[in-house]
């Protein structure tokens, strides 16, 4: 097997809902990140095998293969095939796993792996509209009761042990983070700035643009302020907005290569892909997934979390990670440290391009050597990619 390795990675701002990407069509956003890699990087594009693109909501502007339509958008070779994957939030994390893999597996020595979802646009769950049928037969139910992951998020609070006052200061942990990623420019090498279409009272484009530099979902807060807001989920429950993911847009992408082929193109690799993962979990609780990536990945690697530098676990809720962390004995100082997805925003399909991008970043500021990424998906799924700086 190739040894595979990054040799770069980033990603948009990410922005709120309805704010400054909310546009942008969607293959737009996600190849001015495309274009971006690889003018980075500097090099010929059609050096690229294939581009892997993940995106959830794969309906509108979000279909017809986003991937695909993004980079021919963007001018790039249309000798370079690309496909987009479904694997839910975990969609182009699981992109970046399955670019590893053709790579790792010499089906190409070069590949871009990516992500998109500009939900002010595309809304979560319009794929679920019923005008062509449900997405679950009546077999399903026979099987699996169907819970929503914001009740899947109160049962795992359950199990843990988590309270409302964990799930608040978790919040206001990651608000803190974030706001000082930014007043120390911790994202600065990562972000793409963005110019976006301003448009008229009815949506149409005006022909001139404004730029989107940094990412919208930064609020100042208290934990006095969490406590008056209203749970999302349960009249008793403990998640409020203020403890869980953001409705955003945003895109990331990450540069892969055989280390033989960087060296041909003299390039210097920042880190390489030490293994990956995609495991099956309980679909009722359904994002209990990164501990049982973690573990997975742990169980093969030989690695600890004691060796994670930085672990990048995506906030979709306050209890995932609290209840991951408790479950791996994960030292919170280490996790998410500059912010998550509650602070930061969770544009679904984007999100874990956008988290490997942030853990190569952070592990090279802070002169780290392995970092962890791993998310929960809809439907019980796991996603988990562990990275050493070179």
């Amino acid at each position: 097997m190739n040894e595979v390795v990054i040799v770069d990675a980033v990603r948009s701002p990410i922005g709120r809902r309805n704010g400054g990407l909310s546009t942008i069509h969607p293959a737009d956003l996600l190849g001015a990140v495309q274009s971006e890699l690889i003018e980075r990087v500097g090099i010929d594009p059609t050096e690229i095998g294939q581009v892997v693109g993940g995106c959830v909501s794969q309906v509108g502007e979000q279909t017809f293969n986003v991937a695909r339509t993004a980079w021919l958008s963007a001018g790039l070779p249309l000798s370079v095939a690309a496909t987009t994957v479904d694997a839910q939030c975990g969609s182009s994390q699981q992109a970046t796993n399955l670019a590893t893999a053709l790579v790792a597996g010499g089906v190409v020595d070069a590949a871009v792996a990516c992500g998109v979802e500009v939900m002010s646009r595309v809304p979560i769950g319009a794929p679920m509209r019923t005008d062509f049928g449900r997405p679950t037969p009546n077999s399903y139910f026979g099987q699996y009761e169907m819970t929503s992951q914001f009740e899947g998020a109160e049962r795992i609070a359950d199990k843990w042990g988590i309270s409302r006052q964990d799930t608040d200061e978790f919040g206001l942990l990651s608000q803190q983070r974030a706001i000082q990623a930014w007043e120390e420019s911790r994202f600065d090498t990562q972000i793409v700035p963005i110019d976006a279409p301003d448009v008229d009272e009815e949506g149409k484009p005006t022909g001139t643009t404004h730029r989107v530099e940094k990412d919208e979902g930064l609020r100042e807060t208290t934990l006095e302020k969490l406590a008056t807001l209203k749970p999302v989920a349960r009249e008793d429950g403990v998640h409020t907005a203020g403890s869980s993911s953001q409705i955003s847009d945003g895109a990331g992408a990450v540069l892969l290569m055989t280390r033989e082929k960087a060296d041909a193109l003299g390039l210097t690799p920042r880190a390489r892909i030490v293994d990956t993962c995609n495991v099956g979990v309980d679909p009722v609780l359904m994002l209990t997934g990164p501990i049982d990536a973690t573990q997975h990945l742990m169980s093969r690697t030989g690695l600890t979390m004691a060796d994670m530098d930085v672990s990048e676990v995506n906030e979709a809720f306050a209890s995932v990670v609290l209840a991951w962390a408790k479950e791996c004995g994960a030292d919170l100082d280490k996790v998410n440290p500059n912010g998550g997805a509650i602070a930061l925003g969770h544009p679904l399909g984007g999100t874990g391009a956008i988290l490997l991008t942030k853990a190569l970043h952070e592990l090279e500021r802070i002169d780290g050597e392995h970092a962890l990424v791993t998310m929960c998906c809809g439907g019980g799924l796991g996603t988990g990619t562990i990275i050493q700086r070179i």
